[in-house]
């Protein structure tokens, strides 16, 4: 592919990734036991943990989709264990059918499309069982709600001080605050490809030393191998203290590209980076409320700062518009959610496309959803 051919990825990710993280992927062959990828990697699972602000809590960063932190979730569940799940769209609806899949039972608690739960219908279902562990999804891609995780966790605390909470933060790791200790959070699962900007391909989650517990105190063995804490936790720790070890074999230039793009995010305050993507989403979303169009999120409070997805405006078919934005050089995404996935668009605009001005990705974007918007028959109002 050449420059000239390649569109801007403005959809919720994978996002844009900077040159040096790119650069960072093109490393010759290293062994996973060299010196010098051991200190990567080491400082690496630091690093992993001071972007979601904590200092006990243990990373573990395994090949794998974004999705495997779902997996992940094996070693917290024993058959027939209680989860709550908060369902914000796609992505809660399918986190519960992977949680059946090893023996959870599962209650959900679901919302009108682009709104959340309410706190009275999670303080009444905590009242009447005792869950192992709660889920809320902090970004749904699908729908571009944000979830008040902090007070998510508060609740749950309040209620049922021993019920762990997990939270899914594929969407919003890297642009949206998370402060894993002071919300008192247990498990977070994320992925490499959005606010972290690192092209796809590591399943990073963060667990807290009061979930490894709960694993260690397991009545029966954790039904997985590969998504096996007990084997990956030693790995961990072995690289972290900078020392080789072996279980699998790391996706060793993902790792280095993860170190390029963790050193740039951290070389900066992460209050300054929340702020910079909440002032681009803010604006973002106002302009295209100036263009008559509505976001599927229902208020500004439950709104993403690092995607928006959209109502698409009558007469406007999503393909038109996809194709229409791709003949100009800019890629965004159709809708996923079930049954109203032809009805809207998604957005993405996190990482180097909000944090740096001068790149122009977000100008670019507006410029040719205008166009392409006018050119398919819309008026705005």
């Amino acid at each position: 592919m050449t420059v000239a051919d390649r569109k801007i990825c403005m959809i919720p990710g994978p996002i844009e990734f900077d040159e040096k993280v790119l650069e960072s992927m093109g490393t010759p062959a290293v062994s996973h036991v060299d010196p010098k990828f051991i200190g990567a990697f080491g400082e690496t699972l630091e690093m992993v943990r001071k972007v979601v602000m904590s200092e006990t809590a243990q990373p573990f960063v395994v090949a794998g989709s974004g999705t495997l932190g779902w997996d992940m979730m094996v070693n917290l569940i024993e058959q027939g264990d209680e989860v709550l799940v908060l369902n914000t769209g796609y992505f809660g609806s399918h986190f519960a059918e992977c949680l059946e899949t090893y023996g959870a039972k599962v209650t959900q608690i679901g919302a009108e499309i682009g709104s959340t739960p309410s706190q009275e219908a999670i303080k009444e279902a905590l009242s009447k069982t005792h869950f192992k562990f709660v889920t809320v999804t902090h970004v749904d891609t699908s729908t571009g709600v944000l979830s008040d995780i902090k007070a998510v966790a508060k609740t749950v605390k309040s209620i049922s001080p021993d019920t762990l909470v997990v939270v899914d933060g594929v969407c919003s790791v890297g642009s949206e605050e998370i402060r894993f200790d002071e919300w008192n959070l247990d498990v977070i699962i994320t992925g490499s490809q959005k606010g972290l900007g690192v092209p796809p391909g590591l399943s990073i989650t963060i667990v807290s030393q009061n979930a490894l517990q709960v694993v260690k105190n397991r009545k029966s063995p954790v039904a997985a191998y590969y998504s096996n804490w007990n084997r990956w936790l030693p790995i961990m720790q072995a690289y972290e203290a900078r020392k080789p070890s072996y279980f699998a074999t790391p996706a060793v230039q993902l790792i280095f590209a993860l170190h390029t793009s963790l050193t740039k995010v951290l070389s900066q305050p992460l209050e300054d980076r929340f702020k910079k993507h909440a002032q681009v989403a803010s604006q973002f979303r106002q302009l295209v409320k100036s263009w008559g169009l509505k976001q599927v999120a229902q208020c500004e409070a439950c709104s993403a700062n690092g995607m928006t997805a959209i109502w698409l405006p009558e007469g406007v078919q999503v393909a038109q518009l996809v194709g229409s934005l791709a003949g100009k050089g800019v890629q965004i995404a159709g809708g996923i959610l079930k049954d109203r996935a032809t009805q809207y668009f998604r957005i993405g605009h996190m990482g180097i496309s909000a944090m740096e001005d001068n790149r122009q990705h977000i100008k670019r974007v507006e410029n040719a959803l205008s166009s392409s918007l006018q050119e398919l028959g819309y008026k705005s109002t």
